[in-house]
């Protein structure tokens, strides 16, 4: 099939943008295509005008400041893969985006189409959620932000309003020495939707006792979810603290069932692969040096 018609604008400023998704409800905005592309040739989506950002140097990419990693969203997915700035400050961004689709798509895909197209099972917004990134939006009113835990509301949904862009996302870069990550996910082939997904992060001091711990799934529900374990921190992240700190926090955890998955089966392997991701985190920050160790 072939797209519908509609109108295509490369404005020249953000702020064209924005006033070009508030004088248009059914505008949609292209960067990397990945995902909208494949929705217009199927005439899933059929917008009226297609606002394309890809070449706006002000949403491109990326830069260490005041504690937190800043990521432009039309930043290519394979540059923020092999990123310096992003393998030191933000590891389970790092651990995570070889996990994005395939080499050609993280090679089109941008971070913040990831993040703006919301798909429940998405790695990137997982992350997001997990480590309490700020998703940075451009507006008619001047830039704003919010949680990313605010951000998503539901499958393939979000908080933006008309007028308003996703311009960036503030990723907070933990000020610990021993870091460590791990993440899992369940899927038919590799780099196809997870079914479930858990990624981790913690962080250990020179005695090997849980200074930060953050964990969150994806797949299970109708967004990523952060799961509250902070009842691990000061522990050595032993096998029977973290199981319970799981099974706690994921007991009323809402499932959904599909035609890939049952909820039943969902929960069950959401628990499975957090305690693996903890555990993998914990060994991958035990494996850092101690600060003054010789």
């Amino acid at each position: 099939m072939k797209p519908a018609p509609f109108e295509y604008v490369r404005p020249g400023s953000l702020a064209e943008v924005c006033a070009l998704l508030a004088g248009d409800e059914d505008a949609r905005v292209i960067a990397g295509g990945q995902t909208l592309v494949p929705m217009l040739a199927m005439r899933l989506a059929r917008p009226a005008k297609l606002i394309d950002i890809l070449r706006l140097p002000e949403l491109a990419g990326i830069r260490a400041e005041d504690g937190a990693v800043i990521v432009g969203a039309t930043t290519r997915q394979a540059k923020a893969e092999r990123d310096p700035v992003i393998r030191a400050s933000v590891p389970m961004l790092a651990r995570v985006l070889p996990w994005v689709g395939h080499p050609p798509t993280r090679n089109r895909g941008t971070v913040g189409g990831s993040i703006a197209n919301a798909d429940p099972s998405a790695e990137i917004p997982l992350v997001a959620v997990t480590l309490g990134a700020d998703i940075m939006l451009a507006t008619t009113d001047g830039p704003t932000s919010m949680p990313a835990d605010d951000f998503f509301i539901g499958p393939m949904l979000t908080t933006i309003g008309q007028g308003e862009c996703v311009s960036a996302i503030r990723f907070p870069v933990w000020p610990h020495e021993r870091i460590g990550t791990g993440f899992f996910e369940i899927s038919a082939r590799k780099s196809d939707f997870a079914f479930v997904a858990a990624a981790a992060q913690v962080a250990l001091d020179d005695d090997g006792s849980c200074l930060e711990v953050a964990l969150g799934v994806g797949g299970v529900g109708d967004r990523p979810l952060r799961l509250d374990v902070s009842s691990l921190v000061g522990t050595k992240l032993d096998a029977p603290s973290v199981a319970d700190a799981v099974n706690a926090a994921s007991a009323d955890m809402d499932a959904m069932t599909d035609l890939h998955a049952s909820a039943a089966y969902r929960r069950r392997v959401a628990g499975t692969l957090c305690i693996r991701a903890l555990e993998a985190a914990r060994a991958d920050a035990a494996a850092k040096p101690v600060v003054g160790a010789r």
